[in-house]
């Protein structure tokens, strides 16, 4: 096995684009042992139903870890050598944290996020709603969470070596570990 350093990879996209899917597919292809964080809780039964969807899709021989709001400490608790973990996703997590109205807990629990990722000693698969294509939203709370997603975003794609954006189920790269890396230099 060669020493690489692990990567990161967020995948964007607007709701059923495939990105769970994909970064399914991407997780199984290395072939390791695969961690889901998953974010989201059952607030109703439609999101319910969709939860266990996701839950069926798995292979059950993947940990979940079910942490809607403490991301940085469940990836930090997920992360074993040669290992690979799957958060599904960053704007259920996000929505998670908006809908308390802590301030504090929200900024914390972001900065703790762009803090932990680069440490993170194992692979990692991001998954985040893309909302920034739709129109702007009536309400001050869902401009708030456009706001809020589009700056989260922006820092975590900084973190990834890859980004990828899902459009009707087809993976469109934005950024490579080689784009990176050149970016860098």
């Amino acid at each position: 096995m060669t020493n690489r350093a692990a990567e990161k990879t967020l995948i964007l996209g607007g709701v059923r684009s495939g990105k769970s899917r994909y970064a399914g597919e991407l997780a199984a292809a290395h072939g390791r042992a695969v961690t889901v964080i998953a974010t989201g809780a059952a607030q109703d039964e439609e999101m319910a139903a969709r939860i266990q969807a996701h839950r069926a899709s798995r292979p059950a021989h993947w940990s979940v870890i079910e942490e809607p709001l403490r991301l940085a400490a469940a990836l930090r608790t997920a992360a074993v050598p040669g290992g690979v973990i799957v958060v599904d996703c960053l704007t259920l997590w996000l929505s998670n944290l908006l809908c308390l109205g802590d301030e504090e807990l929200l900024r914390r629990e972001s900065a703790g996020l762009i803090d932990t990722l680069p440490a993170l000693g194992t692979d990692c698969i991001l998954i985040s709603n893309e909302v920034g294509f739709g129109i702007i939203p009536a309400s001050a709370l869902a401009r708030r969470f456009g706001d809020e997603a589009g700056a989260l975003h922006q820092r975590v794609a900084q973190r990834c070596d890859r980004v990828i954006l899902m459009v009707a189920g087809l993976p469109v790269t934005l950024k490579t570990a080689d784009s990176s890396r050149r970016a860098a230099s």
